[in-house]
C-alpha cells in the first residue's frame, strides 16, 4: 500500500455514525442526504428499464438521451450548453475525481476554499498534488469569502481552483461580482477552476431557481470544469449519478478516464436520471420549499438556545452551528449520540479551520424530528 493513502484520515462523520451502535433512539442528522426516498416516478424508470433487459455497457460519456436532457436542463437554468460538452458520470464524487486525474497530479498545486466536504480535499492528495487551503471567515453571523486573500493564493503556479458554493457544510454562496473576479484572475494565471455546484438548487434566495453558477459567465473554452449530481435536487443520494460540463478540449480525454475508472455509469440508472429530469420542473420546486421550511424549522430554534452560534445557510441542506465551550466538536459530537441520541457530524470532519462547529444536516420529510433533535441538545445542555 502506498504510504499516503495509509495515513489518509477516515471519516469523522462515520467514526460518529459508529458510536451509535448499540445505542437504538438515536435521531441521526450526521450524512448529507434527505430521510425522503426516491420519488416513485424516478424508482419506475430504473425498474422499466431493468424489465427491458438494459443491463450492458453504455457509451463512455452517458446515454446520448441522457446527455441531451442535461444538456436542456442546464440550458433551462443558465447559458446553453451543448451536450456534447457533458459527461455522465457514477456520482458526483466520481464526476470531482475524474475532474482531478484530468488535472492534478504529482508536484501540482491546489487551493481549495475551506472548510469543505473532505473529500475534495483528499482526491488531489491521493494524486500526489499539494493542497493550499484559503478558509472561509464569519463575519457577522454568516461566512463569507476574503476574495482578495483568495485571489492572492491563486499564482500561476496554481493548477486547479476549487470551489464549493453553495458550500458543505457552510451553507456559503458565491456571489456573481466575487464568481467573475475569480473567472478573470484564473484566466490570467491559466488555472483551472474545478466547481462543486451540487447544490445549485438547494437556494433560499426568494425568487432564484438556483444559485449563481460559472456557467452564467463563462465561455466554452474557459478552463472551467463544473461537477453536478442527481443526489441532493433528485433525491437520488444512492444511485450514484452525476454529470461534469467541460470545455471541448477536455471531453476525448474525459471518456478515456471514465472506460480507465468506470467504463460507464449503468443504464438503468441513467434512465432513472432521465426521468428526474423529465420531472424536474414539478418536483424540484416542491423539494426546494420543503427543505426550506426544514431551515426555517431548525434555525429560530437553534438561535435561541443560550450560548449557541449559528451562520445562517443561504444555500445547502445544513445547520452548521457551533455551542460555547464546546471546541472539541468530534468529542462533543460522540457524546451527542451516546448521552443525548442526536447525531451530528462534526466540523472537524471538514478541516481544522471548522473544529468547534457541527453540521446538522435538515433535510428531513418530518421537520418535527428536527424540534424534537433539539430538545435533546437543550436537555443535554442543561438549558
Amino acid at each position: 500500500m502506498r504510504q499516503l493513502i495509509d495515513q489518509l484520515p477516515g471519516s469523522k462523520i462515520r467514526e460518529v455514525a459508529n458510536a451509535a451502535l448499540g445505542h437504538g433512539d438515536v435521531l441521526p442528522f450526521w450524512f448529507g442526504e434527505s430521510d425522503e426516498a426516491t420519488p416513485a416516478f424516478i424508482r419506475d424508470a430504473a425498474v422499466r428499464s431493468l424489465h427491458d433487459g438494459e443491463t450492458f455497457y453504455a457509451h463512455n460519456l452517458g446515454l446520448p438521451a441522457l446527455r441531451e436532457a442535461l444538456s436542456a436542463y442546464i440550458g433551462g437554468l443558465h447559458r446553453p450548453v451543448h451536450a456534447q460538452r457533458i459527461a455522465v458520470t457514477s456520482s458526483g464524487v466520481n464526476a470531482l475525481m475524474l475532474a482531478m486525474q484530468a488535472l492534478a497530479g504529482p508536484g501540482d498545486e491546489v487551493v481549495a476554499v475551506v472548510p469543505v466536504w473532505p473529500n475534495l480535499t483528499a482526491q488531489p492528495v491521493i494524486l500526489g498534488a499539494s493542497v493550499r487551503r484559503v478558509s472561509l471567515k464569519v463575519v457577522r453571523g454568516a461566512w463569507q469569502l476574503d476574495l482578495a486573500a483568495l485571489l492572492d493564493a491563486v499564482t500561476t503556479e496554481t493548477n486547479v481552483l476549487l470551489v464549493n458554493a453553495p458550500n458543505n457544510p457552510t451553507g456559503w454562496t458565491l456571489m456573481r461580482a466575487e464568481q467573475q473576479a475569480i473567472l478573470a484572475h484564473c484566466r490570467r494565471t491559466g488555472t483551472w477552476i474545478v466547481a462543486d455546484e451540487v447544490y445549485e438548487r438547494v437556494y433560499f434566495k426568494p425568487g432564484e431557481r438556483c444559485a449563481p453558477s460559472f456557467l452564467d459567465i463563462a465561455e466554452p473554452d474557459d478552463r472551467l470544469v463544473v461537477a453536478h449530481s442527481f443526489s441532493k435536487s433528485f433525491l437520488m443520494t444512492g444511485w450514484r449519478l452525476g454529470w461534469l460540463v467541460l470545455p471541448p478540449s477536455l471531453v476525448e480525454a474525459m471518456g478515456k478516464l471514465i472506460e480507465f475508472n468506470t467504463s460507464c455509469a449503468p443504464t438503468f440508472v441513467q434512465r432513472a436520471g432521465l426521468a428526474a429530469l423529465a420531472g424536474a420542473a414539478e418536483f424540484v420546486p416542491g423539494l426546494i420549499g420543503r427543505l426550506r421550511h426544514c431551515r426555517d424549522t431548525l434555525l429560530p430554534q437553534l438561535t435561541a438556545l443560550p450560548g449557541v452560534q449559528v451562520a445562517t445557510p443561504e444555500g445547502g441542506m445544513y445547520a452548521f452551528f457551533r455551542v460555547e465551550g464546546q471546541d472539541d466538536s468530534l468529542a462533543f459530537a460522540k457524546r451527542l449520540v451516546t448521552e443525548a441520541g442526536l447525531g451530528l457530524a462534526p466540523g472537524a470532519a471538514f478541516g481544522a479551520e471548522a473544529e468547534g462547529w457541527l453540521r446538522w444536516c435538515f433535510a428531513s420529510n418530518d421537520p418535527g424530528r428536527l424540534t424534537q433533535g433539539v430538545e435533546r441538545l437543550r436537555s443535554f445542555l442543561g438549558l
